[in-house]
């Protein structure tokens, strides 16, 4: 019997034993009954599926950048948030008042500086701190800053801050660690100084394997330049600047072995009214003023003493306090005033310093540092005297060569005399040390 007879399929019937079916041709699909789903066309079905997918991937693109539209704007408002906290607007007015009379601060971006240190990298560490982290970094132009990150930002500092930045950013001065610019988009400030790159005067003094490295008259050349800057801040700067934490380790030497004043995280701005600054504690102990315990005030006699014992260190080569094997302290700055009290100064003196200076300079100096070292804020010398006196006793005591290389900006020969020996202060001939010098 012919089931297909009835046509009961709508497009072809195939007989079966006692039955029929009715397949649908390979562009269609369905069960190709009358009665039935029939045979419906496979593109409508594409083109439906086609349609659901690409209205899928529509949505999740414009979800993705609605995302990323809403992370940047979040990004921005955060950016401006912490630019407003930092005190952006405050320092964009400080400059606006300065543009075209003075060089200002450089505002660099959030980008600019994950850019130069490669996200903050573990390899880009040059030094780390209870103040923070200094990275090295490079900029576009390839020049190297370092560039410095706080750990911590009091919010009620924060003009005082931009009043920093913005003073520092106009100090020019060859032995002071110059301020480039500051980034006021991150959760606290950063700060990019230019890169020096000979290390701290305090890793050449008492670092593993440099005792005694340096020579009499490069320390001397260097207390000379730090005296220098220090007297710049505080009398020849637009506004007064006290330091307060003059050490060695804020003392940095470039490939010349010139010395650079840095670190002023914890500097104030005097106002020409005032002779001091009333504080918490600042600074390291060790190097701070024991008249501050009793006043309260700090003030440019405070970095009077402060340089004091680094003098000292430079002449003796010991740490300003050294724990005892019975766990007890002792104060560097008052064993070396009792030693020069008591007409012991050559015992506490450094060896490399005894061989190379002669008694009368060595005296002199020792004494310049013995009244930085009083007590007294007021019967210390200003840091202007003691540049001109350390200037004076350079000047009497060096061999003619080494001022006539100096004129001519011997750098190259500056850097040598660092590490050459020799006796400083009693006129040797120059030829005996030339000899020593090794500049290859």
């Amino acid at each position: 019997m012919d089931e297909c007879l009835s046509s009961p399929c709508t497009k072809r019937c195939r007989n079966t034993l006692g039955s029929y079916t009715c397949p649908c041709p390979l562009h269609m699909y369905g069960d190709g009954k009358k009665n039935g789903s029939g045979c419906k066309s496979i593109s409508k079905l594409l083109h439906w599926v086609l349609g659901a997918g690409f209205g899928l991937l529509l949505l999740a693109a414009l979800s993705s950048l609605l995302y990323l539209i809403l992370k940047k704007r979040r990004h921005i408002k955060l950016k401006e948030k912490f630019f407003k906290k930092n005190g952006g607007l405050l320092l964009q007015q400080q400059i606006s008042s300065l543009e075209g009379s003075a060089p200002v601060t450089r505002l660099f971006t959030k980008k600019e500086l994950v850019k130069a240190t490669d996200n903050y990298k573990e390899s880009h560490i040059l030094g780390q701190g209870g103040a923070g982290t200094v990275y090295k970094g490079i900029l576009p132009d390839k020049s190297i800053v370092a560039i410095k990150k706080s750990k911590i930002s009091d919010d009620g500092e924060i003009g005082h801050f931009i009043n920093e930045v913005v003073v520092l950013s106009q100090i020019n001065h060859r032995n002071v660690v110059k301020l480039l610019g500051c980034c006021l988009e991150t959760r606290v400030p950063l700060l990019v100084f230019e890169f020096v790159p000979n290390g701290s005067l305090s890793h050449h003094l008492h670092g593993e394997g440099h005792k005694a490295s340096l020579s009499l008259e490069c320390r001397l050349r260097i207390a000379t330049e730090v005296a220098g800057a220090l007297a710049y801040l505080h009398s020849a700067a637009s506004i007064p600047i006290i330091h307060r934490d003059v050490k060695p380790s804020n003392i940095l030497l470039d490939e010349n072995y010139t010395a650079k004043v840095s670190d002023f995280g914890t500097s104030r701005l005097v106002p020409f009214n005032q002779k001091g600054l009333e504080s918490l504690i600042r600074g390291t102990f060790g190097y701070v003023d024991p008249e501050y315990f009793l006043t309260g005030m700090f003030t440019d006699k405070s970095d009077v003493y402060s340089f004091g014992v680094v003098l000292v260190e430079l002449l003796t080569g010991e740490k300003p306090v050294v724990a005892t094997k019975s766990m007890e302290f002792t104060n560097l700055a008052m064993q070396f005033s009792s030693h020069v009290k008591e007409g012991r100064l050559f015992k506490i003196l450094e060896e490399r310093v005894l061989q190379e200076g002669s008694p009368e300079l060595l005296r002199a100096v020792a004494d310049l540092a013995n009244r930085c070292l009083r007590l007294k804020w007021e019967k210390r010398p200003a840091m202007k005297e003691v540049a001109m006196e350390l200037e004076g006793l350079r000047t009497s005591y060096k061999h003619p060569w080494v001022e006539k290389n100096e004129e001519e900006g011997d750098h190259l020969l500056m850097a040598a005399k660092c590490s050459t020996s020799g006796t400083f202060g009693e006129g040797d001939s120059s030829t005996d040390i030339m000899v020593s010098l090794d500049i290859s």
